[in-house]
């Protein structure tokens, strides 16, 4: 340890003349703790429903999904699949068609997503397996008309029975449009595709796509959009087990080229986790503006240790001891207080993430988790070390810059 260390240290702990510059440090150092749990607590929370988020992903997204790089749909040929299948790791490929329609139950009106998928869905995502109400069967053999599977948030819009076997859900879809953009009509005919399914099923899905959609046939989506097969929106693939999906991801974009989007779990949901992410930075920032404000304390404290030890630094200065070395004495001074308020945040904030992690404390009820996540990160801690200490270094260079100023004023010797 150097000598601006050694001293440093020994004015930060040594008795203060008046006790009010010892309250004024402790208060300094507190702040600064406060700060730092904050910060560590405010993004592990994010970091948690990041990973709730990320789970439910692996859970219900298709490892690999192929969409059409132009245009809402795309033709699944014999020549394509057999592409896909060629493909190492590819395990179950399901068809899917989407389209925004209106759905009518009992009266009740809602707008939402109509998808139709095939026999192999349910294999892709075990679907099957979220049925809340009900049971999942999209052919319901035992009934003239098809079923439907309604996502839970729809459900309770439209106040749908799934153990009513007599009411019908309406469903409208737009019809297809002319190549000149006009709708297809004929004399007296409406704008929109109708046909009635029996819901047989409410979906309770953590996915916020399946909660608020129909299921239906595949085959009776195509009739509905005024479709031939093999249209599909999407192709959803499930790999192997054992299988890496950036392995097979890549192959299967090289082998489809760029008339295709082939997107594995994470791209699927892209937009969330940026939005989730932009959400965490501004966070992050907003706590770092406390901090700043809270870093007003530590001039205050390092500025009360300048005045009271001017006589210190006239005598050190006329014992040889350059200005320089004087202001990185007080330097010092403001990190070491910094530091000691950063690993005590440090420590509150694990203690915070104990507590609420086993006790649940902070409940989030009605949502994903009972209490509100939390995840702590080797980077988080990182970040928020180097911006504390950051921030007590810029508020320690005006005190520093003023005892190195006391220290270069002449001293008048009186006889």
């Amino acid at each position: 340890m150097n000598l601006s260390a050694r001293m440093a240290w020994r004015y930060l702990f040594a008795r203060k003349s008046t006790n009010a510059i010892n309250i004024i440090t402790f208060v300094a150092a507190f702040g600064v703790a406060i700060g730092a749990a904050a910060l560590i607590i405010a993004l592990s929370v994010f970091n948690g429903f990041e990973d709730i988020f990320v789970g439910l992903f692996n859970n219900l997204n298709p490892d690999v999904r192929i969409t059409a790089a132009e245009g809402k749909t795309f033709e699944a040929s014999d020549e394509l699949l057999a592409k896909i299948r060629k493909t190492e790791g590819v395990r179950i490929i399901s068809h899917t068609l989407e389209e925004t329609a209106r759905f009518q139950y009992l009266g009740h009106q809602a707008f939402g997503p109509l998808k139709g998928v095939d026999s192999e869905y349910a294999r892709i995502n075990g679907i099957d397996s979220m049925i809340e109400e009900g049971r999942y069967d999209l052919l319901v053999p035992q009934f003239e008309t098809l079923g439907a599977v309604v996502g839970q948030n729809l459900a309770r819009e439209l106040l749908i029975d799934p153990f009513n076997q007599i009411n019908l859900l309406s469903i409208y879809v737009p019809r297809p449009r002319t190549r000149g953009g006009g709708t297809v009509l004929a004399s007296g005919r409406l704008p929109y595709q109708v046909r009635e399914v029996l819901p047989v099923g409410i979906i309770r899905s953590q996915e916020a796509f399946e909660n608020q959609a129909v299921l239906i046939d595949i085959g009776l989506a195509r009739e509905i959009m005024g479709v031939e097969a093999p249209t599909v929106s999407s192709l959803e693939i499930k790999l192997l087990p054992g299988y890496a999906t950036d392995r097979t991801y890549k192959a299967l974009k090289e082998a489809l080229g760029e008339a295709y989007l082939v997107k594995n779990r994470f791209e699927q949901e892209n937009s969330i986790l940026k939005l989730m992410r932009v959400e965490k930075y501004v966070a992050y920032a907003i706590v770092t503006l406390m901090v700043i404000l809270i870093s007003f304390n530590l001039v205050g404290a390092l500025w009360m240790i300048v005045l009271e030890k001017r006589k210190d630094i006239i005598i050190l200065r006329s014992l040889g001891m350059l200005g320089s070395d004087i202001r990185n004495v007080f330097l010092r001074v403001g990190l070491l207080i910094s530091g000691i308020g950063l690993f005590s945040g440090f420590g509150l904030a694990v203690l915070t993430y104990l507590i609420q992690t086993h006790y649940g404390i902070v409940g989030l009820p009605g949502t994903l988790a009972e209490a509100y996540p939390m995840s702590l990160r080797l980077s988080d801690f990182l970040i928020v070390a180097a911006t504390v200490l950051f921030i007590g270094l810029l508020a320690s260079i005006l005190p520093a810059r003023r005892a190195e100023q006391l220290a270069e004023k002449p001293v008048v010797v009186v006889d």
